[in-house]
């Protein structure tokens, strides 16, 4: 049976990708973008299949509006991806209390925008799936990224407890955590960088932005094998509540469970005597 699907930040980008994959998959695609005219840019003019949206994830009236163009449209959302948003890098204290805001605004209350306005839908129906992009940052901390992690971090916080709470009503979430994928993640359009300059971080801030300049068009994994995966994810009917993308992606989740788990054995005891003793 054929679905909708309901994509944030398909202007360009893993969106894009995804919007084509369902597509290719002979499902519905409503694909939304800040620019109405960039997402009719990059995947056609709308059709049978396709619909496009103006969507500014962190204008909640907006993403309750789209919603509605969209069940109007389709009828229904079976699969809700929440790709937008954006990387700024730089060390914390050179970045800024807007920066924080920008940043969370977008990666974290954006997503809770649209999410907040799909779920209604989704319940109604007793079934769906949710998809949140999250990133490897979300399962460990990078230098230069402790804006980016955090927000990342709060998504997949909030995708373990949202899990729980929609169960119940046949509603499946996953995080998709992807490591380096040759998007536009590391172009001027898609990141931003602290612009208070602190002269201890000079040498450091040079190196690191030196790396992101070179690893830009050179990432290993393939965005459109990912939209493809998440087709294929989207029709399984246990789908996993985290997917590691990419070789990189996998290798970080095997290195961070071997040091999580040495760690805990390391204090357990510590950890285990911080409780009151055991009555009789």
């Amino acid at each position: 049976m054929s679905k909708t699907w309901f994509i944030t930040g398909a202007s360009r980008g893993l969106g894009v990708d995804i919007a084509k994959a369902a597509l290719a998959a002979g499902d519905r695609v409503v694909a939304t973008g800040r620019q109405r005219s960039q997402v009719a840019d990059s995947l056609g003019p709308d059709g049978d299949r396709l619909m496009s949206l103006a969507l500014d994830v962190t204008d909640a009236g907006q993403a309750q509006t789209a919603v509605a163009e969209a069940v109007a449209r389709f009828g229904a959302i079976d699969v809700l991806v929440n790709n937008a948003g954006y990387g700024h890098l730089g060390y914390f204290e050179e970045t800024t209390p807007d920066d924080v805001e920008a940043q969370f605004d977008t990666n974290v209350f954006g997503l809770l925008n649209v999410t907040r306005a799909a779920l209604p839908v989704m319940r109604a129906a007793r079934a769906g799936h949710i998809f949140n992009l999250s990133s490897v940052a979300g399962m460990r901390g990078s230098e230069m990224g402790s804006l980016y992690c955090a927000t990342k971090w709060a998504v997949e916080g909030f995708s373990e407890a949202l899990a729980l709470e929609l169960a119940p009503f046949g509603i499946k979430v996953t995080i998709i955590e992807p490591g380096p994928f040759r998007t536009d993640f590391l172009t001027p359009e898609s990141i931003r960088f602290g612009a208070k300059a602190i002269p201890d971080y000079e040498e450091r801030r040079t190196a690191q932005r030196a790396t992101f300049e070179q690893r830009n068009g050179k990432q290993p994994g393939d965005p459109m094998k990912l939209a493809e995966a998440m087709v294929q994810l989207a029709n399984d009917t246990a789908p996993p509540m985290r997917f590691a993308a990419g070789a990189m992606a996998v290798s970080l989740w095997d290195a961070k469970l071997e040091t999580l788990q040495a760690e805990l054995d390391k204090w357990r005891q510590l950890g285990l005597a911080t409780d009151f003793p055991p009555t009789a």
